[in-house]
């Protein structure tokens, strides 16, 4: 006996319940005609993931519940295809201004036209970028169904991540887990997933596969990866990360005994990490645009290695004849600059302007000279070039409906420098997860490596050579008011990500100055990042969805206790 089973690792588009519905059935088809006879479908594939807010709307709900049946009614004719369809389920019942909620997370089981049995997903991860429960109720039951005479029990994402439910799914007779998901990317997530789910495995003593989801949603990303494994964790199958396909695994039953049978060429090769942090950024950069149906991106190219990285991020994204870089000169941009931003423009060849905002600055301190008069230049007037760049790029992003790309990086975002309606002028922050240190590293990998064909080696190395500068003043550079990157990046890491004291930090050998400096630095700076645009989610703390810090706050975390 043998069991051919397709993965569907698919890019959903949220909402695009229609759209998503054809890419299921398609899948299903295709896989038919390979023999496959059973498909699973990542978690939420109906709706895509995550909905947000729309799992409180009725209407939304009712939508999802028609795409399944359309799914069902037309795979009909498929004899003998069993395909599970993730998607939401219920709504809420409302007394006066009070609504029950009734939703779950949830996934069916179709069959020649029918639904044979519909699981809810009952462990609601409520952490980090997760919020399931504010939308859905936990279930309470155990779905195990047969497939080509295998009975698979189906788990959702993070039930896997529990010993109850796949325990629950073995004593109702599963021979096989099935775990759909939408498991958003942050650096080392891969391993991580099939290191716990090799646990589960072993613990339950049964074969696992893995069906996940790809492609990007606002500022998370999902890599696909989907895997299978054995009953003692070993890897049998694992598709690319990144790219959407239908994946196929197929298990056999050796004396009573369930197994994949496994075969070297259907494990993808290991990547090193700059190589799938790459993608992300990629992946993330072309779903936002193309999902949206923006006609392409332009940016501010200052001869610096942050908009030289999402330069070369976004050329790889979207090709070339989609990305604009506009050079914006100031009386305190060095000629190396111009040449560097020139040469790199010129080795992508996007199109490339130069505006200088030299008369224009002098215009902005002219009509400002009775208010400012007897005052110093500080900066004041480093933000106003900021800013007249920040004007100039939303006024071509108006006139030409290109999206304008925002260049700042973690470390500032972390510590406010960055300037409101300047630099942070624009509609996605491609590298605002990414502290500066891995901006560096990221840098010389790309121009080690060229894995999209779209140019080798695209950074001119003075850029990523140089001390970085904002270039607002003379002789700038970033370590004038930042500590130096590696010393603030380690602090970072540690406070931001790790949420690691003070005290802590000191311990483990970091001047308690400097850390104090970084840690009133992020809580003076919140109310910037709140006005942020939304950014590419690559490590499991990012400045999105899983900070959620008060702007207006006395605590003081250095004095331990509440300051007047």
């Amino acid at each position: 006996m043998t069991l051919k089973i397709a993965i569907a690792q698919c890019n959903f588009v949220v909402g695009d319940t229609a759209g998503n519905a054809r890419k299921i059935i398609e899948a299903a088809r295709g896989a038919y005609d390979e023999g496959a006879r059973l498909l699973l479908t990542p978690e939420l594939s109906i709706c895509g993931y995550a909905a947000e807010d729309l799992f409180l709307r009725p209407a939304f709900i009712e939508a999802c519940d028609g795409a399944v049946k359309t799914v069902a009614s037309e795979l009909a004719g498929l004899a003998g295809m069993t395909v599970v369809v993730g998607h939401p389920s219920g709504g809420s019942l409302r007394s006066r201004s009070v609504a029950v909620q009734l939703r779950h997370n949830a996934a069916s089981v179709i069959r020649e036209g029918r639904i044979l049995d519909t699981y809810a997903k009952r462990e609601l991860p409520n952490y980090q970028v997760f919020d399931e429960r504010r939308y859905f109720t936990p279930g309470q039951g155990v779905c195990v169904f047969e497939a080509d005479g295998v009975r698979v029990g189906l788990l959702i994402c993070e039930d896997a991540w529990f010993d109850a439910p796949a325990q629950l799914a073995k004593d109702a007779g599963a021979e096989l887990l099935a775990v759909i998901n939408a498991s958003p990317y942050h650096v080392g997530k891969e391993g991580e997933r099939i290191a716990r789910m090799a646990d589960r495995a072993r613990h339950v003593d049964l074969p696992l596969v893995y069906a996940h989801l790809v492609g990007g949603q606002d500022e998370v990303v999902f890599d696909g990866a989907s895997f299978a494994l054995q009953a003692d964790g070993t890897l049998a199958m694992q598709a690319e990360s990144f790219r959407e396909k239908v994946a196929f695994a197929q298990i056999e039953r050796v004396q009573g005994a369930i197994r994949f049978t496994a075969e070297p060429s259907a494990i993808a090769a290991p990547r090193e990490a700059e190589a799938q942090l790459w993608d992300a950024l990629v992946v993330g950069v072309r779903d936002y645009i193309g999902k949206n149906g923006f006609p392409g991106v332009l940016l501010g190219l200052s001869g610096g290695i942050d908009s030289a990285l999402v330069l070369a991020v976004a050329v790889d994204a979207l090709g070339k004849d989609k990305v604009r870089a506009v050079m914006m000169p100031s009386p305190y941009t060095a000629d190396i600059s111009w040449i560097d931003a020139r040469d790199m423009a010129a080795r992508l060849g996007v199109r490339y302007d130069e505006i200088s905002i030299k008369h224009t600055f002098e215009s902005f301190k002219s009509a400002l000279a009775d208010e400012f008069r007897g005052r110093a230049e500080d900066t004041t007037e480093e933000n106003l070039q900021a800013r007249i760049r920040g004007t100039l790029l939303m006024a071509l992003s108006n006139k030409f409906g290109s999206i304008v790309l925002t260049t700042g990086n973690k470390s500032e975002m972390a510590t406010g420098y960055c300037t409101l309606y300047g630099d942070m002028a624009g509609g996605f922050a491609v590298i605002k997860d990414l502290l500066k240190t891995t901006v560096f590293a990221l840098a010389r990998w790309r121009n080690a490596h060229d894995p999209y064909c779209t140019g080798a080696a695209p950074i001119p190395e003075r850029i990523i050579t140089r001390p970085p500068s904002a270039e607002l003043r003379p002789d700038q550079t970033d370590q004038d008011s930042l500590p130096p990157y590696d010393i603030l990046d380690g602090i970072l890491a540690r406070y931001m990500q790790d949420d690691e004291s003070v005290a802590e930090i000191v311990a483990a050998g970091y001047e308690r100055a400097v850390v104090e400096r970084v840690a009133r630095l992020i809580k003076i700076n919140e109310y910037k990042r709140r006005q942020a645009p939304v950014g590419i989610r690559v490590t499991h703390r990012s400045f999105g969805k899983d900070w959620r810090y008060p702007i207006t706050s006395k605590f003081n975390e250095t004095a331990g206790s509440t300051t007047a």
